[in-house]
Protein backbone atom coordinates (compact mmCIF):
# COMPACT_ATOMS: atom_id res chain seq x y z
CA UNK A 1 0.00 0.00 0.00
CA UNK A 2 1.55 3.45 -1.11
CA UNK A 3 0.95 6.16 1.82
CA UNK A 4 -0.57 9.47 1.22
CA UNK A 5 -0.29 11.76 3.98
CA UNK A 6 -2.44 15.11 4.88
CA UNK A 7 -1.57 18.26 5.54
CA UNK A 8 -3.44 20.46 8.05
CA UNK A 9 -1.74 23.33 6.80
CA UNK A 10 -3.56 26.54 8.79
CA UNK A 11 -3.82 29.03 5.64
CA UNK A 12 -4.21 27.92 2.08
CA UNK A 13 -0.55 26.75 0.51
CA UNK A 14 0.76 26.12 -2.54
CA UNK A 15 -0.60 22.51 -3.72
CA UNK A 16 3.33 21.05 -4.47
CA UNK A 17 4.39 22.85 -0.74
CA UNK A 18 1.54 20.88 0.74
CA UNK A 19 1.91 17.64 -1.06
CA UNK A 20 5.64 17.64 -0.30
CA UNK A 21 6.48 14.99 2.18
CA UNK A 22 9.66 13.19 2.54
CA UNK A 23 9.30 9.22 2.15
CA UNK A 24 11.42 6.36 2.52
CA UNK A 25 9.68 4.01 0.51
CA UNK A 26 10.76 4.32 -3.29
CA UNK A 27 9.80 2.04 -5.88
CA UNK A 28 13.94 0.79 -6.95
CA UNK A 29 12.80 3.34 -10.71
CA UNK A 30 15.75 4.78 -11.66
CA UNK A 31 15.78 8.59 -12.59
CA UNK A 32 15.98 9.22 -16.15
CA UNK A 33 18.97 11.93 -17.26
CA UNK A 34 16.23 14.44 -18.26
CA UNK A 35 14.70 14.24 -14.66
CA UNK A 36 17.70 14.69 -12.97
CA UNK A 37 18.66 17.63 -15.33
CA UNK A 38 15.54 19.17 -14.92
CA UNK A 39 15.69 19.11 -10.79
CA UNK A 40 19.58 20.31 -10.55
CA UNK A 41 18.42 22.81 -13.12
CA UNK A 42 15.76 23.93 -10.53
CA UNK A 43 18.93 24.03 -7.91
CA UNK A 44 21.17 26.55 -10.25
CA UNK A 45 18.03 28.93 -10.03
CA UNK A 46 18.47 29.62 -6.64
CA UNK A 47 19.01 32.85 -4.99
CA UNK A 48 22.31 33.48 -3.26
CA UNK A 49 24.45 36.46 -1.49
CA UNK A 50 26.15 38.12 -4.28
CA UNK A 51 25.14 35.72 -6.44
CA UNK A 52 27.89 33.47 -5.24
CA UNK A 53 25.89 30.30 -6.23
CA UNK A 54 28.15 28.37 -3.26
CA UNK A 55 26.54 24.83 -3.94
CA UNK A 56 28.03 22.06 -5.05
CA UNK A 57 26.34 18.44 -6.08
CA UNK A 58 27.69 15.22 -6.50
CA UNK A 59 24.75 12.88 -8.26
CA UNK A 60 23.93 9.40 -9.46
CA UNK A 61 21.21 7.77 -10.87
CA UNK A 62 20.45 4.39 -9.68
CA UNK A 63 21.18 2.83 -13.41
CA UNK A 64 24.78 4.01 -12.73
CA UNK A 65 25.06 0.84 -10.59
CA UNK A 66 28.83 1.52 -9.52
CA UNK A 67 28.02 5.25 -8.92
CA UNK A 68 25.22 4.48 -7.01
CA UNK A 69 26.34 1.94 -4.81
CA UNK A 70 29.54 4.43 -4.09
CA UNK A 71 27.14 6.91 -2.63
CA UNK A 72 25.47 4.58 -0.63
CA UNK A 73 28.78 4.13 1.40
CA UNK A 74 28.96 7.40 3.75
CA UNK A 75 25.32 7.27 4.59
CA UNK A 76 24.27 5.58 8.41
CA UNK A 77 23.19 2.38 8.18
CA UNK A 78 19.63 3.51 9.41
CA UNK A 79 19.45 5.84 5.78
CA UNK A 80 21.33 3.26 3.53
CA UNK A 81 18.82 0.42 4.33
CA UNK A 82 15.99 2.44 2.25
CA UNK A 83 18.22 4.83 0.42
CA UNK A 84 19.51 2.04 -1.75
CA UNK A 85 15.92 1.67 -3.54
CA UNK A 86 16.09 5.46 -4.54
CA UNK A 87 15.53 6.52 -7.99
CA UNK A 88 19.12 8.57 -7.76
CA UNK A 89 21.15 9.82 -4.97
CA UNK A 90 22.40 13.87 -4.19
CA UNK A 91 25.34 14.97 -2.12
CA UNK A 92 24.92 18.40 -1.50
CA UNK A 93 28.10 20.52 -0.53
CA UNK A 94 28.58 24.01 0.11
CA UNK A 95 31.75 26.51 -0.50
CA UNK A 96 32.50 27.83 2.62
CA UNK A 97 34.33 31.10 1.52
CA UNK A 98 33.62 34.00 -1.36
CA UNK A 99 35.30 32.82 -4.62
CA UNK A 100 36.85 36.53 -5.37
CA UNK A 101 37.57 37.58 -1.91
CA UNK A 102 38.14 34.23 -0.11
CA UNK A 103 36.69 35.25 2.93
CA UNK A 104 34.32 33.43 4.85
CA UNK A 105 30.68 32.87 3.40
CA UNK A 106 28.46 33.03 6.18
CA UNK A 107 25.15 32.92 4.02
CA UNK A 108 27.02 29.73 2.55
CA UNK A 109 24.28 26.81 4.03
CA UNK A 110 21.25 29.34 3.69
CA UNK A 111 22.18 29.45 0.34
CA UNK A 112 22.37 25.39 -0.07
CA UNK A 113 19.22 25.61 1.53
CA UNK A 114 17.82 27.44 -0.67
CA UNK A 115 19.24 25.57 -3.96
CA UNK A 116 17.92 22.56 -2.06
CA UNK A 117 14.29 23.61 -1.52
CA UNK A 118 14.06 24.69 -5.11
CA UNK A 119 15.82 21.57 -6.14
CA UNK A 120 12.97 19.40 -4.01
CA UNK A 121 10.03 21.63 -5.15
CA UNK A 122 10.93 21.01 -8.63
CA UNK A 123 11.22 17.15 -8.43
CA UNK A 124 8.02 17.30 -6.86
CA UNK A 125 6.53 19.16 -9.78
CA UNK A 126 7.79 16.16 -12.07
CA UNK A 127 5.88 13.54 -9.26
CA UNK A 128 9.60 12.32 -8.03
CA UNK A 129 9.77 12.50 -3.81
CA UNK A 130 12.35 13.21 -1.68
CA UNK A 131 13.99 12.65 1.28
CA UNK A 132 16.91 14.62 3.13
CA UNK A 133 19.45 12.66 5.31
CA UNK A 134 21.73 14.32 7.44
CA UNK A 135 23.27 10.43 8.67
CA UNK A 136 26.31 10.20 7.08
CA UNK A 137 29.80 10.09 7.89
CA UNK A 138 31.36 13.25 6.09
CA UNK A 139 34.97 12.56 6.26
CA UNK A 140 34.05 9.34 4.62
CA UNK A 141 32.50 11.22 1.75
CA UNK A 142 34.70 13.87 1.14
CA UNK A 143 37.90 11.11 0.88
CA UNK A 144 35.65 8.94 -1.62
CA UNK A 145 34.57 11.67 -3.50
CA UNK A 146 37.81 14.04 -3.22
CA UNK A 147 35.87 16.73 -2.26
CA UNK A 148 38.65 19.72 -1.43
CA UNK A 149 39.52 21.59 1.58
CA UNK A 150 36.63 24.82 1.75
CA UNK A 151 33.93 22.65 0.76
CA UNK A 152 31.57 21.51 3.31
CA UNK A 153 29.27 18.09 2.33
CA UNK A 154 26.22 18.85 4.33
CA UNK A 155 23.00 16.72 3.49
CA UNK A 156 22.27 13.91 1.42
CA UNK A 157 19.07 13.14 -0.82
CA UNK A 158 17.11 10.94 -1.99
CA UNK A 159 14.87 11.15 -5.16
CA UNK A 160 12.87 8.80 -6.37
CA UNK A 161 8.92 7.61 -7.42
CA UNK A 162 7.18 6.63 -4.14
CA UNK A 163 6.72 2.57 -3.65
CA UNK A 164 5.13 0.59 -1.08
CA UNK A 165 6.58 0.62 2.29
CA UNK A 166 5.52 -2.61 3.43
CA UNK A 167 9.04 -3.96 2.45
CA UNK A 168 10.37 -1.69 5.03
CA UNK A 169 11.71 -2.63 8.70
CA UNK A 170 8.86 -2.09 10.71
CA UNK A 171 10.40 0.96 12.96
CA UNK A 172 10.55 2.89 9.17
CA UNK A 173 7.18 1.63 8.76
CA UNK A 174 6.01 3.19 11.61
CA UNK A 175 7.61 6.57 11.17
CA UNK A 176 6.29 6.35 7.64
CA UNK A 177 2.75 6.48 8.32
CA UNK A 178 3.31 8.44 11.46
CA UNK A 179 1.10 11.86 10.60
CA UNK A 180 2.60 15.17 9.50
CA UNK A 181 3.40 17.88 11.95
CA UNK A 182 4.81 21.08 12.72
CA UNK A 183 5.29 23.91 15.12
CA UNK A 184 2.48 26.57 15.09
CA UNK A 185 3.36 29.80 13.32
CA UNK A 186 3.14 31.67 17.26
CA UNK A 187 6.17 29.16 18.17
CA UNK A 188 8.52 30.64 15.64
CA UNK A 189 6.73 34.40 13.65
CA UNK A 190 7.45 37.19 16.16
CA UNK A 191 6.82 40.71 16.16
CA UNK A 192 8.96 43.74 18.03
CA UNK A 193 11.51 41.23 20.06
CA UNK A 194 12.07 37.38 19.36
CA UNK A 195 9.57 35.38 21.44
CA UNK A 196 6.96 38.21 21.22
CA UNK A 197 3.80 37.16 19.39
Amino acid sequence: MMITKDTPAHHPIHDIIKNRWSPRAFNKESLTELELSQIMEAARWAPSAMNEQPWRYIVARRDQTELFNMMLTPLAEGNSMWAKDAGALVLAISQQNYSGSGNPNRHAYHDLGLANAHLILQAEALGIRSHQMGGFDANKARELFEIPEGFEPLTYIALGRQGTHDHLADFLQEREAAPRQRKPQSEFVFQGSFGKK
